[in-house]
């Protein structure tokens, strides 16, 4: 869980800036997001491969 305590004198948009931008880097959103439906360990795997295979061309 994501946590943001107001500083001393700090507007309510600022403080919701700062809160949006670690709930990016946590990662909390994309997370939810995976874990939306189900999805069997095939087909988790062939996205792994899928996406190692893009990386790989991409950088040769």
């Amino acid at each position: 869980m994501s946590e943001v305590h107001q500083m001393e004198g700090e507007t309510f948009e600022s403080m919701l800036r700062r809160f949006n931008k670690r709930v990016q880097q946590d990662g909390v959103l994309s997370e939810a997001r995976r874990r939306a439906h189900f999805e069997p360990p095939s087909v988790t795997r062939k996205k792994k491969e899928a996406a190692k295979r893009r990386k790989s061309r991409k950088n040769s």
